[in-house]
């Protein structure tokens, strides 16, 4: 579930104060929003990001493709927005690396709490299943996390492959420097089209993680 609005403010503010992530959870505690919402709602967070993220990689590799195609016109308009596009794509991946912190953070956190909840049972069946319930819900976090992770990756050898380009553009704003960098498109182009591939499994396995926590699972 969404976190309500009128609890953001409650939120900065015990983090300002105690400048604690326990202090944060326990306070969203008292309003009934739990670690395992929080941990739902990052990981939603996350998956918006990673879907952002693939659109600003496909937007500047067009816009690399765009340049490339420079026939005497306005090159030095071209290279702006290409280096616009590089650094929104630059700021998008590294919202993506946030978003996975902020969740891996609030997910252990919650298993940290729920295995040390265990001992407080007294009926053993209940104990069993509630156990059974933990390792099952980490395994399918595990596996969302080294999905998120490896999407992750990929953004750093497209993002440095643009910076070359955009950083000798920069010094060499000519025909004879778009011919330059025309063969390295081929290479980029693979390399975005792994990351498209790798953000959508990731996407993919984050709504299955958030529909089996919505459904209780």
């Amino acid at each position: 579930m969404r976190v309500v609005s009128q609890l953001i403010t409650v939120m900065i503010v015990a983090v300002a104060l105690v400048g604690c992530q326990s202090a944060y959870y326990n306070t969203m505690e008292k309003f009934g929003v739990h670690k395992r919402d929080i941990l739902v709602d990052r990981v939603d967070d996350a998956r918006d990001a990673q879907s952002d993220a693939q659109e600003e990689f496909k937007s500047a590799l067009q816009r690399l493709d765009e340049l490339l195609q420079f026939d005497g016109g306005e090159l030095e308009q071209r290279y702006k927005a290409l280096n616009d596009d590089y650094e929104r794509s630059k700021a998008a991946a590294e919202r993506v690396h946030k978003r996975i912190a902020a969740v891996d953070q609030v997910a252990q956190a919650l298993f940290d709490e729920w295995q040390e909840e265990l001992s407080l049972y007294t009926n053993a069946s209940l104990r069993s299943e509630s156990e059974r319930s933990l390792r099952e819900t980490e395994r399918r976090y595990k596996s969302l996390l080294q999905s998120m992770e490896r999407a992750a990756a990929t953004m750093q050898p497209v993002l440095d492959k643009l910076h070359d380009n955009v950083l000798y553009l920069k010094h060499n704003l000519n025909a004879k420097a778009v011919d330059a960098i025309r063969g390295e498109y081929r290479t980029l182009r693979a390399d975005v089209e792994v990351l498209i591939r790798e953000m959508e499994a990731a996407i993919e396995a984050s709504n299955a993680f958030i529909d089996t926590m919505r459904q209780g699972g």
